[in-house]
This record gives C-alpha cells, sequence and structure tokens, in this order.
C-alpha cells in the first residue's frame, strides 16, 4: 500500500490526485486496427513501427478465447515478494468466493501485484489498474496505476506495480479488504472484484 509508515494504520491516507487528474483528462477516441493501419500507410517507417507494435494483429483478428465476447480477460492477480514464491488468485471463476482466500503479507516487506491478462479481438487503450484498500469497512488507502494500451496477442500478457511497502507496527496488523478494478480510458469495467489480505509479524505468525 502506498505511502505508509511504522506507526500504524492511523498514517495511511487515500491518494486522490489521479482523481483530480482524471477530470481534467479526455481519452483519444478509439480506432481499430484497420483503421490504425490505414493512417500515413505512406510513411514507410510509421508503417513498419505499427505493425511491430500489433503483432500478430495486423495479419488478422486475434482471437484467444472464441466463447467470451470481451476484448480484455482478466486472468490471475499475483502477489509478488521478493525470495518468495507468488500468491495467486485465479480471477476466471467464481469471483464472489475470492474474499475466502486470504493473503499472508508480514510487516514491512516490499510487495509488488501483478495482473494476468489476454487482450483477444481489437487494441484496447487505456488501461489501469485500480485499487481501493478497506479495514473494518473504512477506506485507508488507494493506488492507482496506468497499465498502457495493448495489441491483441495470443499469449497472456502481464502488468506488474511498482513497489510498495507494507504498513509495520502493532496497529497495522490485522484484516483488510481490497476492490480491484481494471478499466480503461473509456472507463469500461474490464472487471472488479473483492479479495483479503491479512498483515502479520511474520509470515507464519
Amino acid at each position: 500500500m502506498a505511502d505508509t509508515a511504522a506507526e500504524g494504520v492511523e498514517n495511511l491516507h487515500i491518494n486522490t490526485p489521479e482523481d483530480e487528474n482524471e477530470s481534467n483528462y479526455k481519452p483519444p477516441p478509439e480506432k481499430t486496427i484497420e483503421e490504425i493501419l490505414e493512417t500515413d500507410k505512406e510513411d514507410e517507417s510509421l508503417r513498419k513501427y505499427k505493425e511491430k507494435l500489433l503483432g500478430d494483429a495486423k495479419t488478422g483478428t486475434v482471437v484467444v478465447e472464441p466463447n467470451d465476447p470481451r476484448k480484455v480477460i482478466v486472468k490471475k492477480l499475483a502477489l509478488v515478494v521478493p525470495d518468495r514464491a507468488d500468491v495467486e488468485l485465479d480471477l476466471t471463476g467464481d469471483i464472489s468466493q475470492l474474499k475466502k482466500q486470504v493473503f499472508t503479507i508480514k510487516e514491512g516487506v516490499s510487495y509488488r501485484i501483478r495482473i494476468d491478462f489476454i487482450v483477444q479481438r481489437e487494441i484496447v487503450h487505456g488501461l489501469k489498474y485500480v485499487q481501493k484498500t478497506y479495514r473494518m469497512g473504512m477506506p485507508v488507502d488507494k493506488m492507482s496505476h496506468m497499465v498502457g494500451s495493448y495489441p491483441p496477442k495470443t499469449e497472456v500478457q502481464s502488468y506488474t506495480t511498482p513497489a510498495e511497502d507494507a504498513p509495520a507496527g502493532m496497529m497495522a496488523r490485522g484484516s483488510y479488504t481490497v476492490q480491484s478494478l481494471f478499466t480503461d480510458d473509456d472507463k469500461h469495467e474490464h472487471l472488479k472484484w473483492e479479495w483479503s489480505f491479512e498483515i502479520k509479524k511474520d509470515w507464519k505468525d
């Protein structure tokens, strides 16, 4: 979680500059792959750049899961801690059950969150990961990360957040609930889910 300190949860704060910036930000209009390839096609260097950027998509529509009409399919969330195996949440099943799977986080440890996802059919512009953290029903932290724009690919693509330090101290220990949202510039909610973690003095407490 962002900007935490050893004094405990009282020092956690909700980051809101992203909200202020969003009110003034107007996303560019969506374009299909065909429209992108047709634009400035007489510029050879630009054409080659766009083809490299688009990868598999330049040769035709990329559909990884034909029975799923979504452009973005979020597959997995992972808690990444140095020198420890990743702890993963499967986001392809019944997401209402995820709160029952509680992550344990050692106080003060540095960690990252990785999101694995598939992009199919069309380019997705301005993907964003938003996370709000609550303790005993009260908001204590918010993070918002711009993930970027991604072309369709046959393989899973990933985004990992910058490192954050878990809060430390007796007051910080306890259970937390997280609301996560994978969205984009056009405010499409590709997936919204809740999960939980518990901060403990040590991994095995």
